[in-house]
């Protein structure tokens, strides 16, 4: 209670004190707050962008949608590829046809260099022998995405989110805290990192989307272990269906063009752990490439789908 109750005066100290490094995204619609230096115990500290929908606290309680890749979510005009998932457009305009519950965004920004570790899932990783560890780091290094021995701290990530994140999110905002109202999303590595915190915490969080699922884990499908790791892993830890809902997706292009037959394994995977259309969904999009207009074209899909109109108590 008292490193609680510590890290979270720390939070405000810090958030109203640190002088901002990056604007504020300019959103259409609700209004971001943002938490500059959010410390944590497990790695330097995260940038943190809230966003909080038109009218809020109107209702009671909201719903909270924890996002990877905070920096890219809102605003195209200050990402590095003038690209956004515009998350509050399409969430406003679900919310306003009464499409979703009301809920709020959590918007974790990446750490740059750090963000392949960060986002690997931990546990599949160390489960490879040693020559396939080994394999993954030089296709890492070839790309550009481990810039030394490749240990993924994915593990660490979550307890950031789980141990720091939300209890500060939960005591400081009008929100459910419990895991019908609690979910998480993002795309390529952020899709992987949220399947990894649904079977990871399944007690914490009810759904996930992962949007363009980077089964890969590198970036070539030749003498790659990566993707029998990931399916291993996710046919041993898959959560009960019975409260959980997961969303998956992918196009045909650029990056994607790797996907369609790894996920059609994870498809099986998901039908034989008892998964049906009422609590998964997975979607093809011919013609989408992986970049962020992609995402924003179809997030309102997996925002009704993990957030629809159902009793929320």
């Amino acid at each position: 209670m008292k490193k609680t109750a510590h890290l979270t005066l720390l939070c405000v100290i810090l958030s109203l004190h640190a002088k901002p490094q990056d604007p504020l995204p300019n959103v259409i619609f609700g209004t971001i707050e943002r938490i500059q230096d959010f410390p944590s115990h497990y790695f330097s500290s995260v940038k943190i962008d809230i966003w909080l929908p038109e009218g809020y606290p109107d209702s009671a309680n909201y719903a909270v949608l924890y996002m990877h890749d905070g920096q890219m979510l809102f605003d195209p005009a200050i990402t590095w590829n003038k690209q956004a998932w515009n998350v509050d457009d399409v969430a406003s305009e679900q919310m306003k046809s009464k499409k979703v519950k009301p809920f709020i965004v959590v918007g974790i920004w990446n750490r740059g260099e750090t963000r392949h570790a960060d986002y690997f899932p931990q546990k599949p990783f160390e489960d490879l022998l040693p020559n396939e560890k080994d394999s993954v780091y030089a296709q890492l290094q070839k790309y550009g995405r481990a810039y030394g021995p490749f240990h993924p701290q994915s593990d660490y990530y979550l307890k950031f989110i789980v141990e720091e994140l939300k209890p500060y999110i939960d005591s400081h905002y009008s929100v459910f805290t419990n895991s019908k109202n609690t979910f998480i999303a993002g795309s390529s590595m952020g899709g992987l990192i949220s399947l990894y915190a649904l079977c990871e915490y399944p007690m914490v969080f009810g759904g996930a989307a992962c949007l363009s699922t980077h089964w890969p884990g590198t970036f070539t499908l030749q003498n790659n272990p990566v993707p029998h790791a990931f399916l291993r892993y996710l046919n041993n830890k898959l959560p009960s269906p019975r409260h959980h809902k997961i969303y998956f997706d992918y196009g045909d292009q650029t990056l994607d063009a790797l996907y369609p037959e790894i996920q059609k394994q994870a498809d099986w995977i998901m039908i034989q752990k008892g998964y049906n259309k009422t609590n998964w969904r997975t979607d093809y999009y011919p013609g989408h490439d992986h970049s962020e207009k992609s995402w924003n074209n179809r997030l309102h899909i997996p925002l009704e789908f993990l957030l629809g109109m159902e009793e929320t108590k």
